[in-house]
């Protein structure tokens, strides 16, 4: 949402919401006869004459644009005139599967997917409709949104459920040195938010709603938004990283993502991240766990500012290890300079962990600040511990992150099969 949407419909937006509904309300029983006979030049005089149509089923200019407003509302970049007009043919193909297949959906079911999609923005249904009625989206469109998304989301159990159910030897099978994810690398993106504030905790919580709507958009919204030092590459963080040397609760995320997926915030010191998987690559070593590192810490007074940041890749250039910094902090106050004892990445702060995740020995970092200092990290050494030592494996969430993939891959196909089979034309 362009802002925290608390205004509440004024009798004039009543009026018209009321009048797009019972306008649209004849249309949807309107003979595919009558839908052809409008035309594409009725279309452009009549905004809700049909446009497109699927199987007969139309698409009408007004939903186009209702649907065009509410992309706009979720700031996405691109022509929002085509994702619009694509996003519907989607829902209508859904709509179809579901009526052929005996799907049906309550009012109850709607209103509380309409209240769950709003809570994604910290917003009551209410004020989330308010705030899409000020930019001319009525609370129908919505309501036919939601009532798509829940549709597909019982076709895809009801067709698709048995197919997803994985078995302990599978699971097993998973869990083989050979096919294990967790001797693998991943490539992911990321978007840092600030949240150092109420104010900026509550813009972090609504910038992070956008992008879990739009997770096809990431790139863009990284570079918009993140505070990152990937925000110039559009989040993509540049090499490969190994599973176990991330955040537990980070890496037991990204295992369940398909690729383009995005993780729910994970709470940072200060931040809210979001990460979007790209892709996992196995790199046929034996899982060891999680490793353990040693790293230092300077802190360099002045917040982010261009200043502090010059005066850090000075430093950078001038360390070949990490022992070069005690001679940087030389004459200086000891406090400045934080040296670790051996630690594994679940004892350490999620921001800490995460910025050693993506550096090799003698590597650093200025991603990270500390009051008003920005804090220089700089990764000393990483060990694999015995094998022995390494966690057990959830075998609860792996089975989970198989069915969700099993899941993602089917419906993903029947919708292309859907659109392949479909008759999609122009009146």
């Amino acid at each position: 949402m362009t802002r925290r949407l608390t205004a509440a419909l004024t009798p004039l937006a009543r009026a018209a919401l009321l009048g797009a509904t019972l306008i649209a309300a004849p249309l949807a029983a309107t003979t595919a006869a009558t839908l052809l006979a409008t035309g594409s030049a009725q279309a452009q005089s009549n905004p809700f004459a049909p446009v497109i149509l699927i199987n007969n089923r139309a698409i009408t200019a007004y939903e186009i644009d209702q649907r065009r407003r509410m992309l706009e509302v979720f700031r996405t970049p691109g022509n929002l005139e085509e994702q619009a007009r694509e996003a519907l043919i989607d829902d209508r193909l859904r709509l179809i599967a579901g009526e052929q297949m005996g799907v049906t959906v309550t009012e109850q079911d709607i209103t509380a997917g309409m209240e769950e999609f709003a809570g994604r923005a910290q917003l009551s249904t209410q004020e989330f409709v308010a705030g899409l009625a000020g930019a001319g989206v009525a609370e129908e469109s919505f309501r036919d949104f939601v009532a798509a998304g829940l549709v597909w989301r019982q076709v895809v159990r009801q067709r698709f459920g048995a197919q997803a159910q994985v078995t302990e030897s599978e699971i097993d099978s998973a869990l083989s040195p050979s096919s294990q994810r967790a001797s693998a690398e991943v490539f992911f993106s990321e978007i840092i938010l600030p949240a150092n504030t109420p104010q900026a905790q509550a813009e972090a919580q609504r910038i992070a709603a956008i992008v879990q709507n739009n997770p096809g958009n990431f790139a863009n919204y990284a570079r918009q938004y993140s505070a990152s030092r990937t925000r110039d590459s559009g989040g993509r963080v540049a090499q490969g990283v190994p599973l176990g040397n991330l955040p537990p609760a980070l890496s037991q995320q990204l295992l369940q993502l398909r690729p383009g997926q995005v993780t729910a915030p994970v709470p940072l010191p200060n931040a809210l991240a979001l990460f979007q998987l790209n892709s996992i690559r196995e790199t046929g070593r034996a899982d060891t766990g999680n490793a353990q590192v040693t790293y230092m810490q300077y802190l360099i007074p002045g917040g982010r500012t261009a200043e502090t940041l010059a005066r850090a890749r000075q430093i950078s250039d001038r360390l070949d290890t990490c022992d070069d910094l005690y001679a940087v902090n030389k004459g200086q106050d000891p406090a400045r300079l934080v040296v670790s004892e051996p630690v594994t990445a679940n004892q350490l702060p999620a921001d800490v962990a995460l910025e050693l995740a993506k550096l090799d020995e003698n590597e650093t970092s200025t991603t990270l600040t500390r009051g008003n200092a920005l804090v220089l990290t700089m990764l000393c050494s990483r060990t694999a511990p015995r094998a022995a030592d390494a966690e057990p494996v959830d075998r609860e969430a792996l089975g989970n992150r198989l069915v969700n993939q099993r899941v993602a891959q089917l419906s993903d196909g029947y919708l292309a099969e859907l659109r392949a089979n479909a008759i999609i034309r122009t009146p």
